[in-house]
């Protein structure tokens, strides 16, 4: 007779999509949870599918199959449970009867776009690791007038006030009058890491756009509204063995699983795109033009040459 299995108590409420398990751990810590009626005051405790979990007075039902959805936030709202400050959040305004879900990463109050929601608080930490050395994309608008060659040399990295910063690829996008629009990806995404960087270049950010995180985009979905991840998407882009992805997926109609298959293999051409950035940062900057026709040599070192068209090879006769 094999012996059953267990799993820390944190990890079981996270999967159970109650909270993380930093949250876990707190709620432990308040006397929240009760495990064959006695109260825990210590997170490490192995349960197993025979224990009885209670969490604030509710028996802990069984784990979900996993789900992720794609949210388009809305600008002014907080990406938490609760706020003390009385605030919207934006688990007050997800559609009613949805899943209890936890976010991947936050968005803070003034930023929008792409935010990942999960029932899975396992899944959550696992998406946020920065061993997915993903790609964080953003829209980003700026008051100022931007400098092409400042911009470059973010991709060797910043330190500002002690704290570093990882490579930053920005492209502007164009400049229109005192502001202008930049596409920015990062992959560590520190908190308020671009507008701390913005503003220490002397560019205050006014307004931010997250449109991808790894292979999953905000695309043409509507400000507000919530779109689940396909099921076979999800575990293509986790891998069958490495993530905890509970439970199979619901069979679905022939005309569900064409549009997956279409969503998977966006999500693939997306994920080649990101590898074939992240193989071109670890090269050599090598000389390129300023969009005024300077000659750069290096990031930040520019030389008074103009850019010149190559004349043509002289046919031999």
């Amino acid at each position: 007779m094999t012996e059953e299995k267990g799993e820390r108590i944190a990890k079981r409420l996270a999967r159970a999509g109650l909270c993380s398990r930093r949250d876990a751990e707190r709620w432990i810590a308040a006397g929240r949870v009760v495990v064959n009626g006695s109260k825990l005051d210590s997170p490490a405790c192995v349960v197993t599918a025979r224990d009885i979990v209670v969490v604030d007075g509710q028996p802990l039902g069984e784990p979900e199959r996993t789900r992720l959805w794609r949210y388009h936030k809305p600008s002014g709202l907080v990406t938490t449970h609760r706020d003390p400050e009385g605030r919207p959040t934006v688990f007050d305004k997800l559609p009613e009867g949805m899943s209890r879900v936890v976010s991947v990463g936050r968005l803070d109050l003034n930023s929008e776009g792409l935010l990942l929601l999960t029932n899975d608080g396992e899944l959550a930490r696992k998406l946020e690791l920065p061993s997915n050395n993903w790609v964080r994309r953003y829209r980003v608008r700026v008051h100022g007038e931007v400098q092409v060659e400042v911009l470059a040399r973010l991709e060797q990295g910043i330190t500002i006030d002690g704290a570093a910063y990882g490579s930053i690829k920005a492209i502007l996008d164009r400049q229109q009058g005192a502001n202008a629009w930049l596409t920015v990806s990062l992959r560590e995404g520190k908190n308020r890491e671009i507008r701390r960087v913005m503003d220490f270049l002397g560019w205050p950010v006014t307004r931010l756009i997250r449109i991808a995180y790894g292979p999953f985009q905000l695309g043409t979905l509507d400000e507000g509204a919530v779109e689940e991840v396909p099921g076979k998407v999800l575990r293509e882009q986790m891998g069958e063995g490495k993530a905890v992805l509970h439970a199979k997926a619901e069979e679905k109609p022939a005309g569900e699983r064409e549009k997956d298959q279409r969503v998977a293999a966006k999500a693939r051409k997306q994920k080649l795109a990101d590898d074939k950035y992240a193989a071109e940062a670890k090269k050599q900057v090598k000389p390129y033009y300023a969009a005024d026709g300077t000659r750069t040599e290096a990031p930040g070192r520019a030389t008074t040459d103009r850019a010149k068209p190559h004349a043509p090879r002289r046919r031999t006769p």
